[in-house]
């Protein structure tokens, strides 16, 4: 399958919806096996990395690639290996936490726009504004008419970075509930990777229909011609994330400081 193929059938179509529960998570684009996915990865690599030097160089436009995935999708892993190749000088990956007090006295997009890329610059949000429209309604942070307007800033605040120089490419890592649970509790057994794993995941694991029906919603109605969404199966971004043959037999002490006194991660059940 071409590569424009690929992205035809991961697009959302501006003006049709979303459709989560439809799309097979475990779908692996035509690719027959992990090494076919390293070899392409590989290849791919290779050309962000001429072009973000192209974009560097010009400094006269910005690419924002805006990420967006449940507890467990693979967002860390997706960065790590997508931009590999990427010059550190140009490239900027933002996390968007819970709100500081300083932002909260902001609109909710004003630490957005000022994390936004630099033209030359390119930009990576892991976890992102949309945050500011699934996290809350899901949880009941804001009102409902609060959230439902936020539909439109959104539109055109990605217009007004598009108008001004900037590409944003949005992608939605759909993870399935099973895929999630067979992840979440590899943090938990993996002394490698228990560091990652937090009591909140079961927090929001448990409404887990709540965020993706608000997910399908928020993509539907932020799905532009001017910035689409990608809805792409995490199954293809574990090819490229497997872990090194050296990280089975590494230990960490963090792990035991996780698991705290009188008991391990490995006791708490995923359900």
């Amino acid at each position: 399958m071409t590569t424009a193929k690929i992205l035809d059938s991961l697009l959302v179509e501006p003006g049709k919806p979303a459709h989560l529960g439809d799309r097979d998570p475990g779908s692996r684009l035509g690719l027959d096996d992990k090494q076919q996915g390293l070899e392409r990865l590989s290849e791919l690599a290779v050309q962000i990395g001429e072009l973000h030097d192209r974009l560097w160089a010009e400094a006269t436009r910005s690419v924002l690639l805006v990420l967006q995935g449940l507890d467990a999708a693979g967002k860390d892993g997706t960065l790590k290996h997508v931009l590999t190749g990427v010059n550190p000088q140009g490239c900027r990956v933002v996390s968007f936490k819970e709100p500081t007090t300083t932002e909260l006295a902001h609109d909710y997009l004003w630490r957005v726009h000022a994390a936004c890329p630099a033209r030359g610059e390119l930009g990576a949000f892991n976890r992102s504004h949309y945050e500011d429209v699934a996290v809350a309604r899901v949880h009941g942070l804001v009102p409902h008419r609060t959230w439902r307007r936020r539909y439109r800033h959104i539109r055109e605040f990605e217009r007004l970075l598009t108008d001004e120089g900037t590409t944003v490419v949005k992608v939605f890592l759909n993870l399935s509930k099973d895929g999630q649970a067979r992840r979440l509790r590899e943090r938990l057994v993996d002394p490698a990777k228990s560091w990652k794993f937090r009591s909140s995941d079961l927090v929001d694991r448990a409404r887990w229909d709540d965020y993706i029906e608000a997910y399908d919603e928020a993509i539907t109605e932020t799905s532009t011609k001017w910035s689409p969404w990608h809805i792409v199966p995490p199954t293809t971004t574990g090819f490229a994330t497997s872990p090194s043959p050296s990280s089975s037999r590494r230990r960490s002490s963090a792990s035991t400081a996780a698991a705290g006194p009188g008991g391990g991660l490995a006791e708490i059940e995923i359900v």
